[in-house]
């Protein structure tokens, strides 16, 4: 902007001083010529009355003209009536034309005086004529030649070029200094509050314009922030990873999440975080704009990747990511599958024994005294059957949410001597030894299901001690917390087992657990109590000293 001011101001300054002095020299030129015409006629009318004065004495006027003719600058020429020079003093009379047909001379000779003005474009003259007639019919014609204005141009074109630089230096200074004033003010506008500023009138509508759009522009960028900064608490605070990939697969964003799974940062290329096999054909195949999805482990975990392509107006395609967890799923439906393998065994095995005895008797193969003994195994086989059977349902029943509705208040102590005195006679049977000590304790929960996770506990601390040994069941009070401890002195747990102890249908020792009539489901049981009644699960084992369990419930 400041230089097409410039430009302007130097164009307008430049021409008005050329236009000025064009005016001013054809007014001085002008003046000059009217002053020369105003000399010749002065000059015509003293000469004529000089030579009225000598009374038509020819040899007193030729003197006079002589003597006037070579003092004056003028050109003095004395005409005939019938148009013969009798007199000039520029050149000899004999050389000269008849001036009959002049029209000067024509005009004088009708109306008393006459004049005109040639030009000679070759010598660049302008001459002008005064024709004056005197008494005796003769005419006096005075002449005064000047320069004409091309004339003037040509001969003082060094000066005209040297005036025409000053014009164009004179304009250069006028349009940077209007520049300067002019942009002076326009620099100093304080954009940020157009209102403030105390400028040019013209500038009004323009800085009210501005102040709306400034106000139209922070309200939509209050939105965009707003909702840049809602988008990116959103993405940031999703357990799911999203990643964005440009067309040419390097990350132009990417959420917490997906910095955490994949190592990733922005403006990293796709094949510098994850060099997994899955991974890369999935982004190779969106960005050919194909969606894919694929299943990747990393430090432990699953994550279900779906990558969709995204086209606008290039040709290639941008790729969208999306990273979940589904290590719990994955683990859930790993579970679910040996569960059911589990379920079928353990359901076959007691049905095969069955249908075995019950064959045998059936066709008369048995002999009538082992009769007896295969219905006492029908019996327990089918006591099995019915324990694993309720056992299922049981967890089936903790898997439902329903039941955080029955909760009520629960005298934790009260169902510990319970527990204690239905095992007596168990205990008895093994020779263990089973103790409770503790103190009043109410918690909320869900009775019948916190007697069941009691009852498998020290059942299994029972079942798995040694003859003569001792189950220790105690109830404290630990700040805010009820720790229920079951300690016996048995055979213990290796380490390596204990992380799956509480898995459905996982026993240390098959054979062990078949003599005892176990089910697997005990212990099981126990961990979806206490994951329903929010209460966590310490286990500690030692080989042939005993194994601990601590269960802390919340008492608020």
């Amino acid at each position: 902007m400041k230089r097409r001011i410039f430009t302007s101001i130097f164009f307008a300054s430049l021409l008005t001083l050329i236009l000025t002095f064009a005016f001013v020299s054809a007014i001085l030129y002008n003046n000059a010529a009217t002053s020369i015409k105003r000399e010749v006629r002065n000059e015509s009318i003293y000469i004529s009355e000089a030579i009225k004065s000598y009374n038509e004495n020819i040899i007193d006027i030729s003197s006079y003209l002589n003597s006037a003719g070579a003092k004056s600058l003028n050109r003095i020429t004395l005409i005939s009536s019938d148009g013969i020079v009798t007199y000039d003093n520029f050149a000899q009379i004999q050389t000269m034309d008849n001036h009959s047909d002049r029209p000067e001379f024509i005009d004088a000779m009708k109306t008393g005086q006459g004049e005109i003005t040639r030009f000679s474009d070759t010598l660049g003259e302008s001459t002008y004529y005064y024709a004056l007639k005197l008494n005796n019919n003769d005419v006096l014609r005075i002449a005064s030649t000047t320069k004409s204005i091309l004339g003037i141009v040509t001969e003082s074109i060094v000066w005209f070029i040297l005036i025409f630089i000053f014009i164009i230096v004179i304009s250069l200074l006028i349009a940077r200094l209007l520049t300067k004033v002019v942009v002076k003010p326009i620099n100093k506008l304080d954009l940020d509050n157009p209102l403030s500023n105390d400028t040019y009138e013209e500038l009004s509508p323009l800085l009210l314009r501005m102040e709306k759009q400034k106000k139209e522009i922070k309200n939509r960028m209050d939105e965009l922030t707003k909702t840049r900064d809602d988008f990116n608490f959103i993405t940031d605070n999703m357990s799911e990873g999203l990643v964005i990939f440009s067309e040419k697969g390097y990350v132009l964003a990417s959420n917490k999440s997906a910095n955490k799974i994949l190592g990733i940062s922005q403006k990293q290329y796709y094949l510098e975080s994850c060099r997994d096999s899955s991974y890369i054909e999935l982004i190779e195949s969106s960005l050919n704009g194909k969606p894919h999805t694929a299943k990747i482990n990393r430090s432990g975990y699953t994550y279900q990747l779906f990558a969709s392509p995204v086209k606008e107006e290039s040709k290639n395609f941008a790729t969208v990511l999306f990273i979940t967890d589904i290590t719990e799923k994955d683990q859930a439906e790993q579970r679910r599958k040996e569960f059911s393998a589990n379920v079928s065994h353990e359901l076959k095995t007691p049905l095969t024994s069955i249908l075995g005895y019950a064959e045998l008797i059936s066709k008369e193969i048995a002999k009538k005294e082992d009769i007896p003994h295969f219905g006492e195994l029908i019996h327990r086989e089918a006591a099995r059957l019915l324990q694993v059977i309720e056992d299922i349902i049981k967890l089936s029943k903790l898997d439902e949410a329903d039941l955080v509705k029955e909760f009520e208040d629960v005298r934790l102590d009260e169902l510990c001597l319970t527990v204690i005195n239905d095992l007596k006679q168990k205990a008895l049977g093994y020779k263990v030894k089973c103790s409770f000590k503790g103190q009043e304790t109410i918690i909320k929960g869900y009775s019948p299901i916190l007697y069941e996770m009691i009852y498998n506990l020290c059942d299994n601390a029972i079942v798995y001690n040694k003859a003569e040994g001792s189950v220790i069941l105690t109830l404290e009070k630990n700040d805010n917390k009820a720790v229920l401890t079951v300690a016996d002195t048995g055979i213990g747990i290796p380490q390596e087992h204990l992380p799956r102890v509480f898995e459905r249908f996982y026993r240390v020792d098959k054979s062990h657990s078949k003599d005892t009539g176990g089910t697997g489901l005990g212990l099981s049981i126990v961990k979806h109590a206490a994951s329903l009644h929010d209460a966590k699960i310490d286990i500690s084992s030692k080989i042939n000293k005993g194994t601990k369990i601590s269960i802390s419930f919340n008492i608020n």
